[in-house]
């Protein structure tokens, strides 16, 4: 009973401290995603470090998210909101992390606005009621334990929820990095893909997180994202290869335009579609597959997010591509990827360690006698 007192009166403290008069036109509308492609591409980094508790990596993300021109304020709020999710323990250290960098920076930093000051009707448990209920889809009680379904909606739904330095969308996009990062919490993160969606966030930008946590090295994290946003979507189960024996690409990713550039490395035809800065979905069809290569100067990863496929190294036995699975191709090894038969493939692909000047060295097509031994 103390504790929910003292958790009550810490969030109505900092409410109240943190309400500033604002006019109607400042008004946010709650269920629209308010960061750019760059901003919300930092903030899962954010979330999904604070989840994982990777203090060096939440430092960089950081300090990536205040150049991208969040805010001070939307970061702190994004930390202390995921106390709900992750515990006490993390956000403390994450807003520790938050301080340092606040310390360190020598470059200059938005601080961004404080909460809108409540409503004096504002009642945390109906308000919360509301919320949950939009975000469930329907209405939601947890009658196993009463004083969890209380916590959830007057304090997490109702209290947090109701400061707008976050609207909701932002707020589930943060959520289902941070869950991401965490493992065992897979019925949470895929209750929160859907609610995400159901707080805003469009179908494009759910896509996104998997590609902007991978772009930031949380491989495990994207995997089950990715994982979690497919299944919501429909995308076939992963598990049954079978499924994906057809010759018409249905995949909710985009396949792009014709890969013309590097179409001579390439054995079949092939598509690709940029997503950011420097990661790019390439899309095989059935039986294509490019020539053997090697990278100079930077590692590659490869994440395939629909279909079948191989990845196969030099004098190595190939490796099954399908949904989720991560690759990282070593600097200078000589390999090959593509599509298995009768099957479209779609793999995300980006490279890090970068060293100066990298290049790609494009060698011999996989000939079909080599391509048909794979299995």
């Amino acid at each position: 009973m103390k504790i929910r007192h003292l958790c009550t009166l810490l969030i109505s403290a900092l409410t109240i401290a943190g309400c500033q008069n604002k006019t109607e036109n400042n008004i946010k509308d709650m269920n629209t995603l308010t960061f750019n492609e760059r901003q919300a591409t930092c903030m899962s980094a954010i979330a999904c470090n604070e989840a994982s508790g990777d203090q060096s990596l939440l430092y960089d993300a950081i300090n990536e998210g205040l150049d991208a021109g969040l805010t001070v304020n939307q970061i702190k709020e994004a930390l202390s909101q995921l106390y709900a999710y992750t515990g006490f323990p993390r956000s403390l250290n994450a807003l520790g992390t938050l301080q340092k960098v606040l310390a360190e920076r020598t470059t200059p930093y938005e601080q961004g606005d404080d909460a809108s000051a409540l409503p004096k009707d504002y009642n945390a448990f109906k308000q919360g009621t509301e919320v949950q209920t939009q975000l469930s889809g329907q209405p939601f009680n947890y009658d196993f334990c009463p004083a969890e379904d209380y916590y959830l909606k007057a304090h997490l739904f109702g209290d947090i929820f109701a400061r707008d330095i976050l609207t909701h969308a932002d707020r589930e996009l943060v959520t289902v990095s941070a869950l991401a990062g965490l493992e065992g919490v897979e019925p949470q993160l895929k209750a929160h893909v859907n609610g995400a969606h159901n707080m805003g966030v469009t179908n494009k930008q759910l896509q996104q997180i998997p590609v902007s946590l991978a772009t930031n090295g949380c491989n495990k994290a994207a995997s089950r994202a990715l994982k979690a946003i497919n299944e919501y979507m429909g995308v076939p189960n992963s598990n049954s290869i079978s499924q994906y024996d057809q010759i018409d690409l249905k995949s909710y990713w985009r396949r792009g335009v014709p890969n013309d550039a590097y179409a001579q490395y390439f054995t079949g035809r092939s598509y690709v579609s940029p997503y950011g800065e420097s990661v790019v979905n390439v899309t095989f069809e059935p039986g294509c597959r490019n020539n053997w290569h090697v990278h100079h100067g930077a590692v590659q990863v490869l994440i395939c997010v629909y279909g079948h496929g191989w990845y196969q190294e030099w004098g190595k036995p190939a490796v099954e591509l399908k949904e989720g699975v991560v690759i990282e191709v070593p600097e200078g090894v000589k390999h090959w990827h593509g599509a298995a038969k009768g099957s479209w493939m779609q793999h995300l692909t980006y490279h890090k360690n970068l060293q100066p000047n990298p290049t790609n060295e494009w060698l011999e097509a996989v000939s079909d006698e080599e391509y048909g031994k794979v299995k």
